[in-house]
This record gives C-alpha cells, sequence and structure tokens, in this order.
C-alpha cells in the first residue's frame, strides 16, 4: 500500500484504519487494512455509493476488499454491499433473516427519506444478507498480526448492532448508529432503548478510555463523549 489513505479520499484513523463520511446522511463507512485482508464497516445507501467505496478502498490497497462487516440492518449502512462480490459478509446474529424478509421495508425507507426510487430498487433487488453471524464476539485475521474483533454489543439502536475493535495506538472502535455526533441517537421502531446504554458500557469496556470512537454519523469522538451521550439516553428512556 503505497498511496496515502487522505490521497483516496479517506480520513485516517490509526496506522491501519481509516473512514468515509457519505453524502446525504454523514454514514460513516470504515476500511481496516491488513497485509493479506481488507475489512469494510458499512457499505452505503445505494449500489453507485459502495461502487464509490470499492474504487477508493482498491485504489488506495491494490487489491480487493475480502471482509464486510454490517453495523446495523438499516438502508443507509447496508444497501452498497452488492458491489462487493466475493466479500465475506458478517452481521449480528438475526441480520441475515431480517434481511431475507424486509427488502420491501428497506426500499420504502430509502425512498422516503430521498433515495430515487430507481436507486432504492435496483440496490433491494441484489440485498446481499450476512453469510456469517455473530452472536458474541469473532476475531478476524487480516494478515501481518492485524486481528480485529467483531462485536455483537446490541440491541440498542436497532434489534442487531455490530461493533468492530481495531487494535493499536490509538486503538479504534467502530461504533455504528450507537454513536452519533452529528445529531441525537436515532430511536426508530426497532430501537432497543432499554438496552442501549448497556450497549454503550460494552463499547467503552472494549476500546478503553484512550480510544478514537467513530459513530455512524458525525465527527470521530472520546469516551468522555459516549460517556455523556450514554448517559442522556438513560435519562431519556428511564434507565439505569
Amino acid at each position: 500500500m503505497d498511496a496515502s489513505w487522505e490521497e483516496y479520499g479517506w480520513e485516517r484513523l490509526g496506522n491501519v484504519a481509516g473512514r468515509r463520511r457519505l453524502p446525504g446522511w454523514d454514514a460513516t463507512a470504515a476500511l481496516v487494512a491488513g497485509t493479506e485482508g481488507a475489512l469494510l464497516y458499512d457499505t452505503g445507501s445505494t449500489l453507485r455509493e459502495g461502487a464509490e467505496l470499492r474504487t477508493r478502498a482498491e485504489g488506495l490497497l491494490g487489491r480487493r476488499v475480502t471482509h464486510i462487516a454490517l453495523s446495523h440492518p438499516h438502508f443507509d449502512h447496508v444497501l452498497g454491499t452488492a458491489a462487493f462480490a466475493g466479500a465475506e459478509v458478517y452481521g449480528a446474529v438475526g441480520t441475515r433473516d431480517l434481511l431475507g424478509r424486509c427488502a420491501e421495508e428497506l426500499r420504502a425507507d430509502a425512498v422516503r427519506h430521498g433515495v430515487s426510487e430507481h436507486d432504492a430498487t435496483v440496490a433491494t433487488d441484489v440485498l446481499v444478507a450476512p453469510r456469517h453471524e455473530v452472536s458474541g464476539e469473532r476475531t478476524l485475521d487480516l494478515g501481518g498480526g492485524l486481528q480485529v474483533l467483531l462485536a455483537n454489543v446490541g440491541p440498542g439502536h436497532s434489534g442487531h448492532d455490530l461493533a468492530v475493535l481495531v487494535p493499536g495506538s490509538p486503538v479504534v472502535v467502530l461504533c455504528g448508529d450507537l454513536v452519533e455526533e452529528s445529531g441525537e441517537p436515532q430511536a426508530g421502531p426497532d430501537a432497543v432503548p432499554a438496552r442501549w446504554p448497556a450497549a454503550l458500557d460494552r463499547l467503552l469496556s472494549l476500546g478503553g478510555e484512550e480510544a478514537l470512537y467513530v459513530p455512524g454519523h458525525g465527527a470521530v469522538v472520546d469516551a468522555a463523549f459516549v460517556r455523556a451521550q450514554r448517559d442522556r439516553l438513560a435519562a431519556r428512556f428511564g434507565v439505569s
């Protein structure tokens, strides 16, 4: 990997990771690069976004994305997955079944939020559900001694929240929409408010005080931000 992260439009996060803030909803897609494998965390809201992410990842790495982890099954995080043919796809347990039966709901939600009818239909017609599901924790070896941890820390923002811990200095925690910086956390019909604060406690226990926490939307934050958001959610939903 001779090119710089910034040259291909990635915001660098530590030594082996970077992320892009996608237009429209400011959703994060993150890339983790080992010497043999590359993991993409979330794939965007359309096949067009997925294809752009693939181009930028392959331009940086000189090779393809081998693994995809889906933070949760909302349209702005999963509809670009089909652009990554051959990648092994991971999600929290239950995500496979949900995506298998809710493609029309995802399509309608995407259109309701401003995705064109055409783009939403094309993406959901080839919707990719995870082949691998994580019920607790799972480690992926990306080569060169880089082992990333996939952790099913939810439910919270959704019924199926998957975080990724990237070791290094600093440690990077990819949080999905369990953490949001650019607005208040969104609690839709599939949120599990009573469990959300505990999910953030789990993120903090994984990353520790010095980690970079990468939200599903917005700027990178620290442990103090995550803890404050956890406390606001607990107060908002009346849980401890």
